[in-house]
């Protein structure tokens, strides 16, 4: 082979083999930087057991009345995300954030994340607390879920709060999430990347440092791990599911939506209709985007407390 040819197909080798190298180093960086992280986190909350698996829970307050909190589809720490809600609420209210398998401090499972499965698993957790009449209050997709929860232990359940809820049959709920893609940038580590270059995404909310690092560090584990991206492919099916549902008439109804998220065409129209389907429901727009309890903390807790005073005095 001449020289000069050898030298070019030398050196394009060469090139071709950077970009592997450094994704092999980006991965390899990601898993060890990941588990140091998520062993540095101090325990939080207590763990009960479902389904031989251990499930995390944050058990909040004294009240006479209890709150459960459910996340929102693809939230990896909901305990430590729903904090400034919970610090709101403790005051008035017995509040119990639910960490379902495969996000927090719980475990992965291999149980499909259908409606069904998920409600099960949050029902037996509440089960193992000793809870037995509460008020669900959930966050986006918490709202498909809690159709479920309502159809299979509507006995238990006294309202239901929607924090910026989905509604059945919302347009776009049929779309697949990119899964594929977002499992192949966790793994080669660029979701890291993009993170430690990226403006902090937590700026300006209430959340300490610690806070901060607890939800990087999980969300690292969690956010590509087989049983959330299970929940994510699942997400059209759990919508087509929800689409049979309806909360039923004596159900207190209250739905908090986000003023400002604009991604769902009649996203207030949707909420308002939910609300009219039930005896008592309220719709209440607060201004912000779709994560309502970073932004409005005590306006939730407030408008909580004041529908669930007023529907107890009835």
């Amino acid at each position: 082979m001449r020289r000069p040819l050898k030298v070019v197909l030398t050196t394009l080798g060469v090139l071709a083999a950077v970009p592997l190298v450094a994704l092999a180093t980006t991965s390899i960086v990601n898993v060890v930087a990941t588990h140091a992280e998520v062993a540095a986190i101090p325990p939080y909350g207590q763990v009960v057991e479902v389904d031989g698996r251990s499930m995390n829970v944050v058990d909040a307050g004294s009240g006479e009345e209890t709150i459960v909190l459910l996340p929102g589809l693809g939230t990896a720490a909901p305990a430590v995300d729903f904090q400034p809600l919970i610090r709101e609420l403790e005051s008035r209210y017995r509040v119990i954030a639910v960490e379902p398998f495969g996000t927090g401090m719980s475990d992965q499972t291999d149980v499909p994340r259908t409606a069904e499965n998920i409600v099960r698993e949050v029902h037996e957790a509440l089960q193992e607390l000793g809870v037995e009449r509460y008020t669900l209050m959930g966050h986006s997709i918490a709202g498909i879920y809690a159709l479920s929860y309502v159809a299979a232990y509507g006995d238990e359940v006294e309202a239901f709060v929607g924090i910026d809820s989905s509604i059945p049959d919302q347009p776009g709920a049929d779309e697949p999430i990119p899964t594929a893609l977002i499992a192949t940038l966790s793994h080669l580590g660029l979701t890291r990347v993009l993170g430690a270059v990226s403006p902090d995404a937590y700026a300006g909310l209430p959340y300490d440092d610690a806070a901060k690092d607890t939800m990087r560090a999980l969300s690292a584990r969690n956010t590509a791990a087989p049983t959330m991206l299970d929940e994510m492919d699942r997400a059209p099916e759990n919508f087509a599911t929800a689409s049979r549902l309806a909360f039923p008439v004596d159900l207190p109804v209250l739905l908090f939506v986000a003023a400002d998220n604009g991604e769902v065409p009649g996203w207030a129209e949707l909420h308002d209709e939910q609300a009219a389907s039930v005896d008592e429901g309220r719709v209440v727009s607060l201004p912000g985007g779709h994560y309502l309890h970073h932004t409005q903390a005590q306006a939730l807790a407030d408008g909580t407390t004041d529908f669930l005073r007023e529907i107890a005095a009835r």
